[in-house]
Order: C-alpha cells, then sequence, then structure tokens
C-alpha cells in the first residue's frame, strides 16, 4: 500500500533535534511505526531501528538495559519500549551524559537520540514523567483523519465561522458513504484494503489487543467479562460514563470498573470528553461523556455490519456523533495539541446540553452534531448558556449534512461535516 502523509510529520519534524527523546503513543496498528520508518527515509542521518516486541530482543533490553542501549548505536527508534520500562533511566543517564558533553566538551550537538513508540500508555507514562521530564516530546497518534486520508491538509478545528469559510471542504458524500466508512472506521489496514473483511479485522484486532495490551497490564480472569465490558462502553459512545449502570450490566464492582476503564483510555481505544465547569457555572453534570477512537470497532463490539441497518438504527446519531467529535480529537492530536485544554461538553442539572464546546483565546465555541440535513432552530436553543461562562462568546455552529453554510441568526450557523 502506498504511504499516505500523515499531520503529525510537520509537528514532529519542527521537535526533532530540539528534544533528547521523541514519543509517540496511540492505539495498536495506527501506524505509529509506519510514521517513523518514514521520517527516517527522508532523515539526512541513519536512524536505526530496534522492536521489543521481538521476545529475544525484549529479554535483552530487560536484563541489562545498559548494555543493551550500549549495543545500539542512537539515532535509535526503540519501538514498544513498554516491554523494558528500566532502559528509561538509562535513557535519562545518555542523555544527560550527552547533553553534559556537548555542554563542557565541546562534544557535538545531541540532538534527538531516542524515538520511542508504545501502545501501552497506562504502565509507562509514570516512568516518563519521573525518568525523562524535560528531556522527552510526547505525542498522540490514532487512526487516519478524513483529511488524511483524502491528502487535505488539517488544522485543529476552531468554529470560528470566519475561519470556516476560508477553509477547503472535503469532497461531499452521500449519507451511504458516510456511514459506509463509519462502519468500516479508520485504522490504516481495513480503511485502504476495501478487500479486508471488516469483522475479521476488528475480531482479530479485540484478540491481539487482549492478549498483548490487556495481559500485560492487569491480569483478567474472565476475558469474556473484559470483552463483555468493552462492548458495554461501546454501546455507550457518545453518553454519559455511569459506572455504576456499567457495573451492573456486566458484573463487575466499580473498582474493576474503573481500572478497566482506565486501561481502554490511556490506550487510546476510548477518549473521555469532560463536562465544562468554572466558578461560574453551577449545577453541571461532572460525570465525563464516552467516545470511541475508532467508529468501525465501536461498529464490530455493538453488532452492526450492514450499513443499511446501521444508518436506519437507534444506535445511527450516538456513533454518528462518535465519528464527528473523534475526527475533532484527531485535528488536535494531530497538531501536537492536547484535545483536554480544549474540548468539553456541557450538561446541568435542568437538562440543558451542549454537545461539544470548542475554547480557544479565552472564546467558547457552542457545537451541535446532527444527524440531518435541516435541523431546525431547536437545535440551538441551549446555546445562550455559555454566556453567563465569563467568556467571549464566539460564533455557535452545528454541524449537519447540510450542502453549505448557512445562517440561523446573526450568531449562529448550520455548518456541513465536510468543514470538520
Amino acid at each position: 500500500m502506498k504511504y499516505i502523509n500523515r499531520t503529525l510529520e510537520k509537528t514532529l519534524t519542527n521537535y526533532i533535534g530540539k528534544y533528547p527523546v521523541i514519543m509517540i503513543t496511540g492505539p495498536r496498528q495506527v501506524g505509529k511505526t509506519t510514521l517513523l520508518n518514514y521520517l527516517a527515509s527522508i532523515s539526512k542521518q541513519k536512524i536505526n531501528f530496534i522492536s521489543l516486541d521481538d521476545m529475544i530482543v525484549r529479554a535483552q533490553a530487560n536484563e541489562d538495559p545498559e548494555l543493551f542501549l550500549r549495543t545500539h548505536e542512537t539515532p535509535l527508534v526503540i519501538d514498544e519500549f513498554q516491554y523494558a520500562p528500566n532502559l528509561l533511566s538509562y535513557i535519562k543517564m545518555n542523555v544527560d551524559e550527552a547533553r553534559k558533553n556537548e555542554m563542557f566538551n565541546n562534544g557535538k550537538k545531541v540532538g534527538t537520540l531516542y524515538y520511542l513508540t508504545g501502545s501501552q500508555i497506562f504502565q509507562t507514562m509514570k516512568n516518563v514523567s519521573e525518568s525523562l521530564s524535560g528531556r522527552v516530546g510526547v505525542f498522540d497518534l490514532f487512526a487516519f483523519s478524513n483529511r488524511e486520508i483524502n491528502g487535505f491538509k488539517e488544522e485543529q478545528f476552531i468554529p470560528d465561522i470566519n475561519l470556516l469559510k476560508k477553509k477547503e471542504p472535503l469532497k461531499r458524500l452521500t449519507v451511504n458513504n458516510i456511514f459506509e466508512n463509519i462502519l468500516r472506521g479508520s485504522y490504516p489496514d481495513v480503511r485502504l484494503d476495501k478487500e479486508m473483511i471488516v469483522e475479521h479485522y476488528y475480531s482479530s484486532y479485540i484478540r491481539t489487543y487482549i492478549e498483548r495490551d490487556v495481559r500485560e497490564l492487569i491480569k483478567v480472569k474472565d476475558e469474556n467479562k473484559f470483552v463483555k465490558f468493552i462492548t458495554t462502553l461501546a454501546a455507550r459512545t457518545g453518553g454519559e460514563f455511569n459506572a455504576n449502570e456499567i457495573s451492573s450490566d456486566v458484573g463487575i464492582d466499580n473498582k474493576t470498573v474503573e481500572e478497566w476503564l482506565s486501561i481502554l483510555k490511556n490506550t487510546g481505544i476510548i477518549y473521555l470528553l469532560q463536562s465544562y465547569t468554572n466558578n461560574n457555572v453551577s449545577r453541571t453534570i461532572r460525570r465525563p461523556k464516552i467516545y470511541f477512537m475508532d467508529t468501525g470497532l465501536a461498529c464490530y463490539l455493538t453488532g452492526y455490519t450492514n450499513r443499511e441497518i446501521l444508518e436506519k438504527s437507534s444506535y445511527s446519531g450516538a456513533i454518528f456523533e462518535t465519528f464527528i467529535v473523534s475526527e475533532i480529537i484527531k485535528s488536535y492530536t494531530n497538531n501536537g495539541i492536547d484535545p483536554r485544554r480544549h474540548l468539553y461538553f456541557y450538561r446541568d442539572s435542568s437538562g440543558k446540553e451542549i454537545d461539544l464546546l470548542v475554547t480557544i483565546n479565552n472564546y467558547v465555541y457552542p457545537v451541535e452534531i446532527k444527524k440531518s440535513s435541516n435541523p431546525g432552530n431547536k437545535s440551538i436553543k441551549n446555546f445562550d448558556v455559555v454566556n453567563k461562562f465569563g467568556m467571549n462568546v464566539g460564533s455557535g455552529i452545528v454541524l449537519c449534512l447540510c450542502k453549505e453554510i448557512l445562517a440561523i441568526d446573526d450568531n449562529n450557523y448550520y455548518v456541513p461535516i465536510e468543514y470538520v
């Protein structure tokens, strides 16, 4: 398959040479290694590669980390580095020694010595923050965004209507095409190979995920319950996380729910969108909303294998919202920006809810997401709640299936989803 350029390439290129260590984290099979191999292929210097997926190499790295690093010349890619977390302290020592040599002995410029990739953020981030503070640049990579697949420039999504009017929209798709894409998901293998059988791919993916990631992090006594747990969450994508409901449905205690949720979150399978709150806002619901970062995986887990059935189902609204929100999240992570600082939702005890709030430079932009070509004025009925946030209020938009940007009133607009 032909290599498809990733938006994160630009961000990484800007940081390579500035951080001694570059770390890329994200779910399995999203293209982390492929991305680094591409950057290595266009680099002016040779970048070596070693994978800890190899059991023999992994054993060497764990048994004698110092010798392992001395054996492999930098700059060095260490793939799946979480399998040998003890390497981090030795990487720190090597980095510090190189910096000392540059500073006091007229040594060569340090640059980037190590490139680390891993799908198990949960296990390693504490070690990274403790061992490599000030020495590492951390970047998240998810599966393809629609703009990447179609070769379009991708910037962080800001709902400012003046910016949107200048933005190049994606090619308009039929509803059938949209839901076909939702059903297939955005993992490179399944999205680029049209002959790939979706059910086979995601069945293998779940099996590999449990065997390689989950078992490394926790001892799951009943794998069927873990599958039921992740399936239960998939059925709730786009909805609020309620530990008590999930505990009851799956048959596990709340502590296990939180532990397993943390694993899914920190291995990039799900994203928890936090509720917006500040000192000017009271009676807000604090529970986060759950979004699967790949709609194909969510559809597989919930048993949807047919596009027409999916489109007509009661699940279609939630999975459509998940599709749009995950694309917006990727627009931030792909540009090296932490979405947790900018993306929220709103819901209060009176039932007022806004699907998405985007906060940028003390401006707040309310966003609704509707699987409709003509959502009607009721879609913006709750937008006025942002007036009490104590922030500047930007344009409000309704992302929907309309053909072009249309004004609803002076400050609110219908916007086609192709502008995401």
